[in-house]
């Protein structure tokens, strides 16, 4: 092998190994920063790790909302098998009622659901689409 192509195979194979690594680094960015959605029902078969951020979706049982004297709130969310307990501290979104499709941002903690953040859906007919197809399961 001529010193001209053991300098191009040195380039190649640093520039496959510097690819390698740029890919590393990206899926690992993304594994760190997603978001996963589960029903109840799925949330009641797995074992989460605690304090371990995720979305939860479903609807909200009638007269289950509990408001204390302060913005905490209490609701529990169910996809018609299984419900948990919800607690949330912070204004709720406007469109926030009981028999209505939400879901919420945040970590299990002892058995209950800490929401840092709770979404609504927008009008009537919509729902997210991971609500939706949770239900029809």
């Amino acid at each position: 092998m001529s010193p001209v192509q053991k300098r191009r195979m040195l380039v190649v194979m640093m520039l496959v190994i510097g690819a390698g690594g740029a890919l590393a680094l990206v899926l690992y960015a993304l594994k760190q920063n997603i978001n996963l959605f589960y029903s109840p029902s799925q949330l009641a078969s797995l074992t989460l790790p605690e304090n371990k951020t995720f979305r939860l979706g479903g609807m909200v049982v009638k007269n289950s909302l509990i408001r204390h004297d302060d913005l905490h709130v209490e609701f529990l969310i169910t996809d018609y098998k299984k419900q948990i307990k919800v607690h949330y501290s912070g204004i709720l979104p406007d469109l926030f009622k009981e028999n209505q499709g939400i879901v919420a941002l945040g970590v299990l903690k002892q058995g209950e659901f800490e929401a840092k953040e709770v979404l609504a859906k927008h009008d009537e007919k919509y729902m997210p689409p991971e609500v939706a197809q949770a239900l029809k399961g």
